[in-house]
C-alpha cells in the first residue's frame, strides 16, 4: 500500500499550513483583546490557542499515519488520523466550556468593550486567513480523503463563523452596543461544542470501521459484475484507515474456470474498482457459481 508522492505533499503543506495560520492568529487576537476586554475576542483566541494545539497534534498524526506499512501493522498507520480527531473534538469541547464560562461572567459583570476599532481589523485578518486555509483543506480533502484533515477543517469551518460572529459584536460594539458582546460569545461557545461531537462521531465511526457510504459500495459492486466473463458479485465489505480504504469482496465465476483464468478475472476487478477509487485496496475471493447457489438452496 503506496501514498503518492502527490498525496503526501498536499497532507504536510496542509498541516503545516494550519499550524502558520492558527499562531499567526493567536498573536494578532491575543494584542487585539489585552486592549479591548472583549469576551467575544476572548473567545475567539481560546480558540485560536486549542486550535494552535489541535494542528500541532494534526501534524504530528498525520507525519505517522503516512509512514508505511510494517510487520507490527500490515494495514499502515492510518487510524493515527482518527486518533488525532478524537483528539480535536477534545480540544473544541474544552474551548467551548471556556468560553461559555467567560460569557456568563460578562452577562452577570458587565464591562464595556474598549478599542472595537483595533478588534474589528484583527478579526478581518482572521476571515481572510481562515478562508484561505480553508480553501487548501478542500482541496486537500478532495485529493486525499484524509480523515485528519476534514476533521481540521470541520472546525476551522466552524471558526469562520466564529471570526463573523466576532466581527459583528465587535461592530455593535463600535455603535454603542457593548452589551450584546458576551452574548455573542455564549452563542458562539454552543455552536464550537455541536462542532466539537460532529467531529467526535465522524471519527468514532472511522475508528469503529463503519462502512462506506451505501452508493460507493454499490457502484464498487456494479464495477465488478460489469467485468465481462464474471457471473456476480456478493459479500462486499468495506473500511477506511486514513487515506485508504480497504475494500474485500466474492466474485462468482464459472467453476470450469482454470485458477490461472479466474486468478485473471480476480486482478481485472480490482483494477476495474482502482481505476474509479484510486484510494481502495482491494481484495477479492473467487466462489464456483454452483457452490454459490448450493449455498443460497
Amino acid at each position: 500500500m503506496i501514498t503518492s508522492p502527490e498525496h503526501v505533499r498536499l497532507l504536510r503543506l496542509a498541516t503545516r499550513a494550519s499550524l502558520v495560520v492558527a499562531s499567526t492568529l493567536i498573536v494578532a487576537k491575543a494584542i487585539a483583546w489585552w486592549l479591548s476586554g472583549s469576551v467575544s475576542l476572548l473567545a475567539g483566541l481560546t480558540d485560536s490557542m486549542l486550535d494552535g494545539a489541535a494542528s500541532f497534534l494534526n501534524l504530528l498524526a498525520v507525519h505517522y499515519a503516512l509512514r508505511p506499512a510494517d510487520d507490527d501493522h500490515r494495514y499502515g498507520h492510518g487510524k493515527a488520523e482518527a486518533l488525532s480527531g478524537i483528539a480535536q473534538s477534545l480540544f473544541i469541547a474544552i474551548s467551548a466550556f471556556l468560553i461559555g464560562f467567560q460569557a456568563i461572567g460578562r452577562i452577570l459583570h458587565p464591562e464595556p468593550v474598549g478599542a472595537p476599532g483595533l478588534g474589528i481589523a484583527v478579526m478581518v485578518l482572521s476571515i481572510a486567513l481562515t478562508v484561505a486555509l480553508l480553501m487548501l483543506q478542500h482541496k486537500v480533502v478532495k485529493e486525499t480523503g484524509s480523515a485528519a484533515i476534514r476533521a481540521d477543517s470541520l472546525h476551522y469551518r466552524s471558526d469562520l463563523l466564529l471570526n463573523a460572529s466576532i466581527l459583528v459584536a465587535l461592530g455593535l460594539a463600535y455603535f454603542g452596543y457593548a452589551q450584546l458582546d458576551a452574548w455573542f460569545g455564549l452563542a458562539i461557545a454552543l455552536y464550537i461544542l455541536w462542532s466539537a461531537i460532529s467531529i467526535a462521531r465522524e471519527t468514532v465511526s472511522v475508528l469503529m470501521d463503519a462502512e462506506l457510504p451505501i452508493d460507493v459500495s454499490a457502484r464498487m459492486l456494479e464495477l465488478a459484475q460489469g467485468v465481462p466473463g464474471v457471473l456476480g458479485a456478493h459479500d462486499l465489505r468495506t473500511r477506511i484507515s486514513g487515506s485508504h480504504w480497504f475494500v474485500q469482496l466474492h466474485l462468482e465465476l464459472p467453476g470450469s474456470l482454470t485458477l490461472s483464468a479466474a486468478h485473471t478475472l480476480c486482478d481485472e476487478v480490482e483494477h476495474a474498482i482502482n481505476r474509479e477509487f484510486p484510494r481502495a485496496e482491494v481484495l477479492v475471493h473467487a466462489d464456483p457459481q454452483e457452490v454459490v447457489n448450493n449455498a443460497v438452496v
